[in-house]
């Protein structure tokens, strides 16, 4: 996502994801609250309709949730691709169907063996981006800052490439309310979940500004937004060494954050299928395995059709777009349930205009790029 980020915003893309931070930060407090208030799978669903008390808006919201999870996970599907050429000289469309039919199978496995696989990749991919940051800290040149032409002024189009470029940078951040849809598999809900959202997004926060902020001083704005592959592009351009370790790192990161993906909305329709808002075959839980086969088999046929269908960017773009849909709906709900209920026992209640500062944030954003497209 770096690159395209970089084509947007160019050498302005670290507020791009400055930006995209404070719009996703205010509303990690909103679901670190409800996911303590309401700790059961299809969380945002769960949370409308418990705010409002209309099945239908909830289902909506549910099946919104769901098509986030199939676009992001479509939208990793076609980042895979962008590494996975460097290592294998198959056809993309290979690469996508097996790429994707593995995740389904993995997701299908059960969710101990998702979890561990899931931490295990997340250990090697801040390594290696923590490998690329330091080279590319080490190999900064002011030159490539100053040169650029989009530093030369904040113009309006600067100004429209920052917040295209917000939209991108957000799909990083996107993530952390994925953790909600799985409250019932987690030991200590009230109490970890939340602590767990909020430090998701603060690492993300970090590490993606870093490495944003180290880029446009190391490799020239021009070569990044070019690429399919940029963190292997920073590597070999700052190193000098073959680009393959950071590449199998690129793959494995894009494996994790999919794989999550998959878990997530397949979980949603489970419980939106348990509680009679959608089909119950697809509450069916496998014997053997302990999870909803049937759900993670649609979920995975979905992904598989929007990775062959559509390019990345467009992907990315609509991802963020009904994430901050659906953010606006869970912020809307939890100015209600906190009017109704300010403080409950046994949970960490958060200041009242946190989720009003979401709500504005984010339904603004997603006014604006309606009036984009409009326009």
């Amino acid at each position: 996502m770096l690159g395209e980020v970089v084509t947007s915003a160019g050498v302005l893309a670290p507020v791009s994801f400055l930006l995209a931070a404070i719009l996703a930060g205010f509303s990690a407090f909103s679901f670190a609250e409800l996911s303590a208030r309401i700790p059961q799978s299809a969380g945002e669903a769960l949370y409308v309709y418990e705010a409002f008390g209309s099945r239908a808006f909830s289902t909506l919201i549910g099946l919104l949730v769901v098509s986030v999870g199939c676009v992001a996970c479509a939208t990793l599907a076609n980042g895979f691709v962008g590494y996975a050429t460097s290592l294998f000289s198959l056809p993309p469309w290979i690469l996508i169907v097996g790429f994707v039919g593995a995740l389904g199978m993995l997701a299908a496995w059960g969710i101990k063996e998702s979890a561990w696989v899931a931490a295990a990749i997340t250990v090697v991919e801040v390594g290696g981006l923590a490998v690329v940051i330091v080279f590319a800290a080490l190999a900064a040149d002011p030159a490539n800052f100053t040169a650029a032409p989009s530093a030369n002024g904040l113009t309006r189009g600067m100004w429209l490439g920052v917040f295209g470029g917000t939209l991108l940078a957000f799909f990083a951040y996107a993530g952390f309310e994925d953790m909600v849809n799985v409250a019932e598999e987690v030991k200590d809900v009230r109490r970890i979940l939340p602590l767990a959202i909020i430090i998701t997004l603060v690492a993300s926060f970090v590490i993606y500004t870093t490495l944003a902020l180290v880029v446009i001083f190391a490799v020239p704005t021009d070569l990044i937004a070019g690429s399919e592959a940029p963190i292997a592009l920073v590597f070999e351009y700052t190193t000098g060494w073959s680009a393959t370790p950071i590449s199998v790192v690129g793959i494995l990161a894009v494996v994790n954050g999919a794989l999550v993906q998959i878990i997530m909305a397949s979980r949603v329709l489970y419980g939106l299928a348990r509680s009679g808002q959608l089909p119950r075959v697809l509450a069916a839980i496998n014997d053997r395995t302990d999870t909803p086969l049937k759900a993670t088999a649609l979920v995975t046929a979905a992904v598989l059709g929007l990775a062959l269908w559509l390019p990345l960017v467009a992907l990315a773009k609509i991802t963020s777009l009904i994430v901050l849909l659906v953010f606006t709906a869970v912020n809307l709900a939890l100015i209600v349930i906190k009017r109704r209920d300010p403080s409950p026992e046994g949970i960490t209640v958060y200041p009242a205009w946190l989720p009003w500062a979401g709500l504005v944030t984010s339904g603004g954003f997603v006014g604006y790029q309606l009036f984009l497209l409009v326009g």
